[in-house]
């Protein structure tokens, strides 16, 4: 074993034989794989080897349409059978709901380039010839899903990897991760020691313990998961000689179940409610080739369900029942990337779908670690995406339910309950007995609408029961005053005599004035967009700390901080802090807001004293708060960031200065719809690291002429003269009953040109309204846009200004 490597990899499954086939390919051979055992020893063995191009994510699903199209290049260059079944497949719905859901699978795969078809039940059964078509309302066959050797698929990379330079040593177990002065990471193993430049927890089951080598703990946790194999049935048999090919894949989503051919029976797996985690706390390191007892039981009303639907099975005996653990985040995607205060130190873990994924996240992985970027928007993989709050009860909790909810449906106004509430405001109470309905980010409870005594969500992909309350509450803001709580955005203070500096290269912004704020986008080298804030000057330090305040997303928070921390100078002179919960915010809007600010302070808040974007510290009640004028709402308003013990008094010292003028509390779905009616794009939608800011229609807001070089700016200079690819646009959806989400297909003159990143109902405007993407040569046409939106194309018109306030009198008045 050698000494010194660039990079080891810890773990000998199908993703971190991935990550090492794709950094040789990329050039990079002094690299090693580091394996306890065998090769696909853990989870990867026994996997059911299904493989699929549908997620919930597009940017997740492009990397599984991926992952399935390397697997022939890895054959080819390893010689190493990986045993792919493109059979196809038929995703089943047993409810009008599941339609629904699926139509919109179909509408996202126009734009990913994966070929799916809505079919009637019949022409399901006449593909899939073991289910019973009385059974279902619908369903949409997919022509790329299929099934493969897991133990084939590891080795070819493995294998291809080797070829291409890289090394691997099995039964080489690490047992400790030790960083050194220098930087550089020493991997201690039972065979000796590696020095390293980075590492790659690629440990699977066994993820958890490499993490904890170096004082992370992941929030990862395995689960029993149980499939069953049946004797062979002779309408497979049937099925093989008539046709000359195997029986397609299945999924029934409302009976938990994926089937699939195996040899002459059936295979057959659920995700059953009862479900069962498999060692809570630690993996035990002897823990290898060896399956866990099956519980039949436990399965058994999923069985039922698919003895139903697929009667064929009622005839059959069952050979073998399979019960191996696999392991899960508490979202049920994968924990990728870069970590957070570990310089070198990289995850590739919880990818429960390896040989849909492992392909797609070796990709991303080895992108990151040699480019500086994974070249792809892999946000909903990011391992950033989670921060302390992630207790090892709290993954417990959701992975748990995601786990007994892997088949169900998310409605768009589906909160999911397990491990709530855990973070929460000092207002949380009593904005509770107010009606508040509650969502989540990043932790924290954030109210989402207020709900009269008896009304609560009813789960629809159309108009529910929030939709006249929620009209309400944007009536309160465009007519008086709306008090919403806003704490669940991120905050930061940087402090130091080197932040000015910092700030001006690390933000491609002009700098505002003492006093003052400003929009701030942020770019990668690429010039693309990974970061959009609003950045205040408190003035120079002084003995409180003070100096810049930003304020971005809530969810990007350990995103952003791992960005700024890469990109802090050296010589200790910028100091930056993330508050958390140590700042809770509130915000006033509406016409009114001045009035009921005015009521509160003895500090001059006129127009003239307090302009749009000024900042400045004012006194609300007894309680010391920093004041800015802004808001996302696009109406005259204010954001109120007050420290969490003073947060009561100031909110109930604003409720009752707004009696007189109508004050009412507004959550966030009311300030999408506000949001939307002046075009505001938000983080994770409208902006990614995909776009660039000419694209996103914030090259308004980017200072090309400064002096300062700032990160992103010749790529930013080249955008601007070239003109980039796509545009944002806002458009008015002519609607029925339900409101774009996100992920729709735009068409235009019959063809899918673009996709919808946000919408919902504008309740002030009383219209639908889309915000997406096209291609810059449509984005002015003034005809000949579509939505799709459930299976229908509703016309669709660009809106150049914004419905509200397009004169910004409001706002700026």
């Amino acid at each position: 074993m050698k000494s010194h490597a660039k990079v080891v990899v810890i773990g000998g499954g199908v993703v971190g034989c991935s990550v090492l086939f794709h950094l040789a390919r990329h050039g990079w051979t002094d690299i090693v794989l580091l394996e306890r055992d065998e090769l696909t020893s853990g989870s990867t063995w026994h996997a059911a080897g299904g493989m699929h191009t549908i997620n919930g994510d597009p940017n997740v699903a492009k990397l599984q349409k991926y992952t399935i199209s390397l697997y022939k290049e890895i054959e080819e260059l390893s010689g190493q059978a990986t045993g792919v079944h493109l059979t196809g497949g038929v995703l089943l719905a047993a409810t009008e709901a599941r339609l629904d859901w699926l139509r919109g699978v179909v509408a996202k795969g126009r734009y990913l380039g994966i070929d799916l078809e809505e079919i009637s039940p019949d022409e399901a059964a006449e593909l899939m010839p073991l289910l019973d078509p009385k059974q279902f309302v619908g369903a949409v066959r997919n022509k790329e899903d299929g099934h493969l050797d897991p133990s084939g698929v590891t080795h070819a990379y493995a294998k291809a990897a080797r070829k291409l330079g890289a090394e691997v040593e099995r039964f080489t177990k690490v047992e400790d991760i030790v960083r050194r002065v220098d930087g550089l990471w020493r991997v201690i193993t039972n065979k000796g020691e590696v020095v390293a430049e980075h590492v790659v927890n690629a440990g699977g089951l066994w993820a958890r313990e490499v993490g904890r080598m170096v004082g992370l703990e992941l929030p990862v946790l395995a689960m029993e998961h149980m499939y069953l194999i049946t004797e062979d049935m002779p309408e497979v048999a049937a099925w093989n000689q008539k046709t000359g090919t195997e029986i397609i894949h299945a999924v029934d989503f409302d009976g938990e179940l994926y089937l699939r051919q195996e040899r002459g029976g059936m295979l057959m797996g659920t995700y059953e409610k009862a479900n069962k985690p498999w060692s809570e706390f630690s993996t035990p390191w002897n823990f290898g080739h060896e399956l866990l007892e099956p519980d039949i039981d436990r399965i058994a009303p999923s069985l039922e369900v698919g003895f139903r639907h697929f009667p064929a099975f009622q005839n059959t005996g069952i050979k073998q029942i399979i019960n191996g653990p696999f392991t899960f985040a508490p979202d049920g995607n994968p924990l990728v990337g870069p970590v957070r205060g570990l310089p070198g130190f990289w995850v590739a873990c919880g990818v429960m779908a390896g040989f849909s994924q492992g392909g797609g996240v070796g990709l991303a992985l080895s992108n990151w670690m040699i480019e500086g970027d994974p070249g792809a928007d892999i946000w909903a993989m990011d391992v950033s995406r989670y921060g302390d709050w992630a207790t090892m009860a709290y993954t417990n909790a959701k992975v748990r339910e995601n786990y007994s909810r892997r088949f169900s449906i998310r409605f768009p106004n589906e909160e999911l309950p397990a491990g709530r509430p855990l973070k929460t405001t000092p207002v949380y109470d009593l904005l509770s007995a107010k009606g508040a309905q509650w969502g989540v980010a990043f932790g924290l409870e954030v109210p989402l609408w207020y709900a009269p005594e008896g009304v609560r969500d009813e789960f629809s992909w159309r108009r529910s029961s929030d939709f006249e309350h929620v009209a309400k509450e944007v009536r309160t803001v465009r007519t008086s005053v709306g008090l919403s709580e806003i704490s669940s955005f991120a905050k930061y203070r940087v402090t130091g005599e080197g932040a000015a500096a910092w700030l001006d290269r690390l933000l491609a912004c002009k700098l505002p004035k003492p006093g003052r704020m400003t929009l701030a986008p942020m770019l990668k080298e690429d010039g693309r967009l990974i970061g959009d804030f609003s950045l205040a000057n408190l003035g120079s330090p002084n003995s409180n700390g003070e100096g810049w305040f930003l304020a971005g997303s809530g969810i990007a928070e350990e995103y952003h901080m791992r960005w700024f921390e890469a990109h802090l100078p050296q010589d200790g002179s910028v100091h930056i802090e993330a508050l958390g919960a140590r700042l809770t915010g509130l915000s006033i809007a509406g016409p009114r807001a001045r009035d009921v600010l005015a009521k509160v302070t003895r500090a001059d808040v006129s127009n003239a004293a307090f302009p749009f974007m000024a900042i400045r510290k004012v006194d609300i009640g007894m309680a010391p708060c920093l004041v800015g004028r802004v808001s996302y709402t696009g109406d005259l308003g204010y954001e109120i960031w007050v420290a969490p013990e003073y947060q009561r008094a100031a909110y109930q010292t604003l409720l009752a200065a707004g009696e007189e003028f109508g004050v009412g509390l507004f959550g966030s779905r009311a300030l999408n719809a506000l949001r939307l009616e002046k075009n505001y794009g938000s983080w994770a939608r409208e902006y990614r690291p995909i776009y660039g800011p000419l694209e996103a229609g914030l090259d308004r807001f980017v200072a090309y002429g400064k002096q300062t070089d700032f990160i992103g700016k010749q790529a930013a200079l080249a955008e601007r003269q070239q003109g980039g690819k796509l545009r944002l646009r806002a458009f008015v959806v002519d609607a029925a009953d339900a409101d774009v989400i996100g992920d729709e297909p735009i068409w235009f003159d019959g063809a899918v040109r673009g996709w919808v990143t946000s919408g919902g109902y504008a309740h002030h405007s009383k219209t639908s309204v889309a915000m997406g993407y096209v291609p810059k040569e449509i984005a002015d046409e003034a005809d000949g846009f579509e939505i799709e939106l459930l299976g229908k194309r509703y016309p669709a018109r660009v809106q150049p200004t914004p419905l509200f306030d397009a004169n910004l009198e409001r706002m700026r008045g």
